[in-house]
Parts: structure tokens; C-alpha cells; sequence
């Protein structure tokens, strides 16, 4: 069977491997709006349940370092055995964790239904992030970012999710959102079908043309690395940093930032999710952006952007207005979500072969990241008050300097080309 041809802007529409890559998009999209409801609606659970903001901070944590200890391994198993089935199995956990919000009369179901929640992304994201992989061809930034922007997407309408339907119907109206579950399992459960035909017809591949298959997002890609292990570590460090950067910012934002709005400026829940809606809607822009403009101009000139350039709208956000807010959020969204899939694209060419495990690690570091930081900013509420905890986090940004201690791409290009 012919490697899956070039997904292009141009070309796009006539590829059939391009119905795969909109398929794992939108089951991104419904997997991140579920999951990312559940930070939406943290001064709910608050509320009704009389939790802590560390108590909240643990819920968080739940959530994410679940998908983050189990995705690398997930990644790294199926590198070497893909399995198919995990596509819509990944959302029938999901479907499983929207029922217990709805019904948890504790902070213990809580807990349990945010990991069920985060064990659903750890399945999604390796196995739908290798298809995406698969079915790029040469155009790796561009398909990387059409997969994430359909999690962005879903992060997006998140807090317009929680507005009008979480926030007038309660608790109980996470019940809805098992329909979105459901429906990423009819699409997962179709894509599923196409990646296990690619699959079996693998081995057929490898033999006839092996040089072919040193490309290719399918397991045992069997390749001498090109880099040695102190210049891969060195990367490697960087890019984590910024994960750090990246991630802990928005895990302030997104599970503590509706506080400090309705605190500072005396509104109300409703008004603090737009904000929150406009850094998540620049966000999916940003994310689309990111892939193409990285493949035009270079995946480290592209990651430094999008992590130090938000510095400059993170460090005005605590000290603007109302009417500032949505504007500085939007200018926020755009720009730091702009280097997330490129961050895994440059990796993946840091370690040719191994897009399974690259995915689940950088996945899996997001997450738990952002559930360890959810703690962290909770305890620091509690201590020193909301305004200077929101301030602190302003300054994780300026991490992002430290980018332009990456190697350059034409590195990395030497090394794949000697890899293939």
C-alpha cells in the first residue's frame, strides 16, 4: 500500500488521508471542551461543596498528572504495538468521568471522575496524534497544528459551555455532555477502522521499500539516531521549559483567573468566562497559525515567540481594567498557543522513530504540569491572596528567552536526513 501522499493547504480536499486528519481534530476538539470544563466550573464545585482552593488545586491535579504518568507509556507501548481500539475507548472513559461529575456528591468523586477524565486524554492523544502523524506526509506542521486546533477549539468553547449551560442548570447538566462523548466515539471508532487497515498493511511495506518506511508514524521504525544522548537531553531540557512556562501560566489562568476577576472588578462568573473564552478562541487561532508559519519560518524562531513574546501582555494582564481584560486575553491566547504543536513536531525530528512516545511524553508533561501547578497555585491562594498569585504567574513567560538556546533547525534537517 502507497505512504499516505502530502497534506497541504492546496491539496487538502482531494487527499483521502485528510478525512483522518479532520477526524482526529474534531475528536480533539470534544475531548478538550469536556475536559476543560471541569477547571470552568472550579468556583462551582467550590461553592456547593465548601472546597478549599487547595482542595480544588488537587481536583486539578487529578485531572492531570493522571493523563500525564500514563501517556509516555502509552506512547512508548504503541510505538512498537499500535492499538487501534484505544480511539474510542480513550472517550467511553471520558463518558464515564462527565456521569460522575454530574452525580458526585463529594471532593472523593470528584477526584475519581477527574481521573477518569484524564485517563480518557492519556489514550486520545498518542494514538490520534500518530494518525495525524501519518497522514501528513512532508506538510508535519501544518497536520500537527490541524490536530491541535481541534483541541484548542474545544478549550475555546469551554467557558461558553459552562455559561450557559453549567452555570443555570448546575451539577447535574454535565449529563449533556455525555452526548459529546458519545459522538467522539462513533468518530473515533471510524477512524479507528482506517488506522488498523494501515496498520496490517505495514509489514508488506517495510519489506518492499524500507527506505520508505523511515518516515512513516507507524511502530519499529528501525533507524540509527542521529543525534547523540547530551545533545538530545540538552533540547529537550529547553523544550520542557517552556512546557513549564506554557503550562503553569495557563493553569492559572484557566483554573484561577475567573477568581480574580470576579474579585478584583466585582463581576460576575458569566462576565470572567468571556475573558477566559477570548484567550481560548485566539488560542485555536494561534495553534492553527503556528504549524504553517513554523514551516515557513523555522520551528525555533516560532517556539521563542510564542512563549517570550506573551510577556509583554501577561505582565499588563493583573493591572488592566475590565475593558483591557478580553483584548490582552486574546492578544495572550494567540500568541502561546502558537507553539505547542511545534514544540512536538521539533521534537519528533529530534527523535526520529519515536512519535508515539514523543507525543504521550509532551502530551503527558502538559498535564501533569498543569495539575502540579493547579496545586502549587492553590496553596499559593490560600497563603498570599489572589492578586499576587495571578502576578506571580505573569512573570512564567519570560522563561521563554531561553528558546534561543535551542539548535538550529538545519541541525536538526542533518540529522533526519542522515537518520532516513
Amino acid at each position: 500500500m502507497p505512504q499516505p501522499s502530502a497534506v497541504t493547504p492546496t491539496s487538502a480536499a482531494a487527499n483521502p488521508a485528510y478525512a483522518m486528519l479532520l477526524g482526529v481534530s474534531a475528536a480533539h476538539l470534544l475531548n478538550d471542551a469536556m475536559q476543560s470544563v471541569v477547571p470552568a466550573v472550579f468556583p462551582l464545585f467550590r461553592e456547593n461543596m465548601h472546597l478549599s482552593f487547595a482542595e480544588i488545586g488537587w481536583v486539578a491535579f487529578a485531572l492531570n498528572v493522571t493523563a500525564s504518568i500514563l501517556q509516555p507509556f502509552i506512547g512508548a507501548y504503541t510505538d512498537r504495538r499500535p492499538l487501534p481500539i484505544l480511539l474510542p475507548l480513550g472517550m467511553a472513559f471520558t463518558l464515564l468521568g462527565m456521569i460522575g461529575l454530574a452525580l458526585a456528591p463529594s471532593l472523593a468523586w470528584l477526584l475519581l471522575s477527574a481521573v477518569l477524565i484524564g485517563v480518557g486524554s492519556s489514550v486520545l492523544h498518542p494514538e490520534s496524534s500518530r494518525v495525524a502523524h501519518l497522514a501528513a506526509g512532508k506538510s508535519k506542521g501544518f497536520a500537527q497544528s490541524v490536530f491541535q486546533v481541534g483541541g484548542n477549539t474545544g478549550q475555546a468553547i469551554a467557558p461558553l459551555l459552562v455559561a450557559f449551560i453549567v452555570t443555570p442548570l448546575g451539577q447535574k447538566s454535565f449529563l449533556w455532555f455525555t452526548i459529546l462523548a458519545v459522538i467522539g466515539i462513533v468518530v473515533q471508532t471510524y477512524i479507528s477502522r482506517w488506522y488498523a487497515r494501515q496498520t496490517a498493511e505495514r509489514p508488506r511495506v517495510r519489506k518492499a521499500a524500507p527506505a520508505a518506511a523511515s518516515d512513516s508514524a507507524l511502530p519499529l521504525a528501525a533507524r540509527e539516531r542521529p543525534f547523540g544522548k547530551g545533545f538530545v537531553a540538552f533540547a529537550l531540557g529547553i523544550l520542557i521549559l517552556m512546557l513549564f512556562s506554557k503550562f503553569v501560566y495557563l493553569a492559572g489562568m484557566t483554573g484561577y483567573y475567573s477568581f480574580y476577576y470576579m474579585e478584583r472588578y466585582g463581576l460576575s462568573l458569566e462576565r470572567a468566562q468571556i475573558c477566559l473564552f477570548a484567550l481560548q478562541f485566539a488560542g485555536m487561532a494561534g495553534t492553527f497559525a503556528g504549524g504553517p508559519l513554523a514551516d515557513r519560518f523555522g520551528r525555533k524562531k516560532i517556539i521563542w515567540f510564542s512563549i517570550f513574546g506573551t510577556a509583554p501582555f501577561s505582565l499588563l494582564l493583573p493591572f488592566a481594567g475590565p475593558g483591557w481584560a478580553v483584548p490582552l486575553c486574546l492578544a495572550i491566547g494567540f500568541i502561546l498557543m502558537s507553539g505547542f504543536s511545534v514544540i512536538i513536531v521539533y521534537a519528533q525530528e529530534l527523535l526520529p522513530g519515536h512519535v508515539g512516545t514523543v507525543a504521550g511524553l509532551f502530551f503527558g508533561l502538559s498535564f501533569g504540569l498543569g495539575g502540579l501547578g493547579s496545586v502549587v497555585l492553590g496553596k499559593l491562594m490560600d497563603t498570599v491572596g489572589v492578586a499576587s498569585m495571578i502576578q506571580v504567574c505573569a512573570l512564567l513567560p519570560l522563561l521563554g528567552v531561553f528558546a534561543l538556546f535551542l539548535p538550529k533547525d538545519s541541525t536538526l534537517m542533518r540529522g533526519a536526513q542522515a537518520a532516513a
